[in-house]
C-alpha cells in the first residue's frame, strides 16, 4: 500500500506530540479521557432498529475500547440506535470512565466471572490471549439479558470507519449461528498442533460441515444469541478447552481455537472489508502490516503491536495514524488533539 504525503504528516505529528512509554500499572487509577462529541439520530432514524454491540473492558485496552465506541458512533446513520454492552471483571471501575466520554450512550456494563473459565486456560503464545476477559465472548449468551436476541462482539483494538447498520443487517437465515469474514486462503492445519492432528478422534469433528473448515477471526462476529442458547454451543466451545486443558495440547492460540472447532465451515461469510485484521503483526514481534487489497469498513489491530502503545512510544506504524483520531485519552496541553472528526 502507498502511503499519502497527509498521512505522513500525521505520524510525524503524533510522535511530536505524544507522551512517551504510556503504561498503566496494574491496579493504578485509570487514565482520564476526554469527553466525545454527542452524535444524534436524524428524521430517518424514527423505524431504524436497536442494534446491540458487545466489547469487554480492562484496564490494559480500556483506551482502545473507547476509541472503538467512538469510531463506530461517528460513523453511524443512527448512532442513539446502538445499545452498548461492555463485560468487565471489574464493571464498578469501568462504568464512570464510559459515562464521562459518552454521557448520552445507551450503555450497561456486566460482571464477568473469571472463574468461569479460570480452571480451563491453557498458556498461548502471548499471554494478553491468556487472560479470562479473553475468553469472554464465549458467555455472552449467557452473560446479556435474554431480551437480546442478536448481538455484534467486537474486540477493542479495532475501529469502525462505516456505517455499523450494514454489519447488522447480515442475513444469518436459514440456521447460521454466527457470521463472520472468512479467510480460505489461510493454512487451516496450522491452527492445530500435530497431536490434534495424529489423534483419530479430535479431526473428525471437522467432518460432515456445510462447506470445507475455513479461518475466520474472532475479534468481529454477528451472533444470533437465540440460536447459541438453544444449541448450546458455550457447553460445546467448554468441551475443547478441557480437552486442550486435560486431555492433549491440541492448540497454541487461546479462545481462537475453540471456535474453529465448533464453527468453522459452519460461518456465514461477511464481507473482508468487516475485518482487515494483522494490523498489530504477528503475536511475537508485532511488525508493521500493510492493508489487504480492497475496500476497507474496519480496521483491527490484532497481534501484538497495539496502536497506542506504538504511538506513545514513539515508533508507529503508518497506519496507527488511523486509529489516533479516536483516541480520547487526555493529555495535558494536548487535549483538543484531533477532537474535530
Amino acid at each position: 500500500m502507498v502511503h499519502s504525503p497527509f498521512v505522513a504528516a500525521v505520524v510525524l505529528l503524533l510522535v511530536a506530540t505524544f507522551s512517551f512509554g504510556w503504561a498503566l500499572p496494574a491496579g493504578s487509577e485509570l487514565p482520564r479521557f476526554r469527553e466525545a462529541p454527542a452524535f444524534r439520530n436524524g428524521p430517518s432514524c424514527v423505524s431504524a432498529p436497536t442494534i446491540h454491540i458487545a466489547v469487554t473492558l480492562d484496564a490494559a485496552y480500556l483506551r482502545g475500547s473507547l476509541a472503538g465506541v467512538l469510531s463506530i458512533l461517528r460513523h453511524s446513520s443512527c448512532p442513539e440506535s446502538i445499545t452498548f454492552h461492555f463485560l468487565a471483571t471489574r464493571p464498578r471501575r469501568f462504568r464512570p470512565a464510559v459515562a464521562a466520554s459518552f454521557p448520552s450512550l445507551t450503555f450497561d456494563v456486566y460482571r464477568f466471572d473469571p472463574a468461569l473459565v479460570r480452571g480451563l486456560i491453557s498458556s498461548s503464545v502471548r499471554r494478553a490471549l491468556d487472560q479470562p476477559l479473553n475468553y469472554a465472548r464465549i458467555y455472552l449468551a449467557d452473560i446479556l439479558p435474554r431480551s437480546v436476541r442478536r448481538v455484534i462482539y467486537f474486540d477493542s483494538d479495532l475501529v469502525v470507519v462505516d456505517d455499523v447498520a450494514r454489519l447488522w443487517a447480515t442475513d444469518l437465515a436459514p440456521d447460521h449461528v454466527l457470521a463472520a469474514p472468512e479467510y480460505c486462503h489461510a493454512n487451516f492445519t496450522s491452527y492445530f498442533t500435530d497431536r490434534f492432528w495424529s489423534d483419530p478422534v479430535f479431526p473428525r469433528a471437522l467432518s460432515g460441515r456445510r462447506r470445507p473448515p475455513c479461518y475466520f477471526n474472532t475479534g468481529v462476529m454477528v451472533m444470533d444469541l437465540d440460536r447459541w442458547r438453544a444449541g448450546g454451543y458455550t457447553r460445546k466451545l467448554e468441551g475443547w478447552m478441557e480437552v486442550q486443558k486435560r486431555e492433549a495440547r491440541i492448540y497454541e492460540l487461546g479462545s481462537l481455537p475453540p471456535f474453529l472447532l465448533v464453527f468453522a465451515g459452519e460461518v456465514k461469510g461477511v464481507e473482508h472489508r468487516w475485518n482487515q485484521h494483522g494490523l498489530g503483526g504477528d503475536n511475537v514481534e508485532g511488525l508493521c502490516r500493510d492493508l489487504h487489497p480492497g475496500p476497507v469498513s474496519l480496521l483491527h489491530w490484532s497481534g501484538k503491536g497495539k496502536p497506542w502503545l506504538r504511538l506513545d512510544a514513539g515508533r508507529p506504524c503508518p497506519l496507527d495514524a488511523l486509529w489516533a483520531p479516536y483516541d480520547l485519552l487526555r493529555r495535558d496541553g494536548h487535549d483538543d488533539l484531533f477532537t474535530d472528526i
